[in-house]
């Protein structure tokens, strides 16, 4: 892997988010690089592993991202909290940017952003031992001239009915606005009573301050129909993650005991 091909993915989708298409992209929850290739070969325009919510371990994860890296598919890490020297590990093994949950506060994407970025842009760490840097084949001025100019992608993932500061300050300088539709529902108590129309008010105005800062809109859904993403107020989303492969496995192996059952 060269330091080129390591940020192609990265670039391809910085340049699709920024565009009027959209892109789509699932989950990975289990350790095997089984899940990266077949997500490659479904023709998905990206990953996220998810070290929140599932059993992986960090090690995994850099198995995972730097599989994905050699296939040319962008890999995102989503992280419950920023640890710098964690994001640094997971940037040099080859992940294309990181997804932090349960955004609240302007002091938590600026974190991010500083763990995500060399000086003077950032207080990211730096080393030319790792495959992104190519082990220092291209030097330091030549690596550190690619990162400024594409800098790993920041996924801002707003889950909870209130945030401590101004969406659109919060939104400032990320990538990518995303709704985490679950703990939203719960936030807003949308589980309990039903009633989506909290949900779809409450994703409009994340849409409306991506857009105002210059990010992308995203968010998760089960499926990526039409009248899922209208019910779920993602109907505008260009950066979709759809499940995850555990879900897809699941629904699966219900498909094939179902149809055997039945004949």
């Amino acid at each position: 892997m060269t330091s080129k091909d390591s940020h192609a993915g990265r670039s391809r989708l910085r340049a699709a988010l920024r565009g009027t298409g959209e892109v789509a992209g699932t989950f990975l929850k289990l350790p095997s690089v089984d899940g990266v290739e077949l997500a490659a070969q479904a023709g998905l325009d990206f990953v996220v592993v998810d070290l929140e919510h599932s059993g992986l371990s960090e090690p995994d994860a850099a198995a995972l991202v730097r599989h994905a890296a050699l296939l040319g598919l962008p890999a995102l890490v989503r992280l419950p909290a920023v640890d710098p020297a964690q994001v640094n590990r997971l940037l040099e093994a080859g992940a294309a940017g990181v997804q932090l949950s349960t955004v609240r506060s302007r002091a938590q994407v600026h974190a991010l952003r500083a763990a995500t970025r060399y000086a003077p842009h950032g207080q990211r760490s730096i080393s030319l031992a790792h495959p992104s840097a190519r082990y220092g084949a291209f030097g330091l001025d030549r690596y550190l001239a690619a990162e400024a100019a594409d800098p790993p992608i920041v996924v801002a993932q707003i889950e909870t009915a209130s945030t401590d500061d101004p969406l659109s300050d919060l939104l400032h300088g990320v990538d990518v606005g995303f709704v985490g539709t679950t703990d939203l529902s719960v936030s807003l108590g949308v589980s309990q009573t039903g009633d989506l129309a909290p949900l779809v008010r409450r994703a409009a105005e994340i849409a409306d301050a991506a857009r105002a800062a210059g990010a992308a809109f995203g968010g998760w859904v089960p499926e990526p129909s039409v009248p899922v993403l209208a019910r779920y107020g993602l109907s505008s989303a260009r950066y979709l993650v759809v499940g995850s492969d555990l879900q897809a496995l699941g629904a699966g192996l219900r498909q094939l005991a179902h149809q055997a059952r039945t004949g």
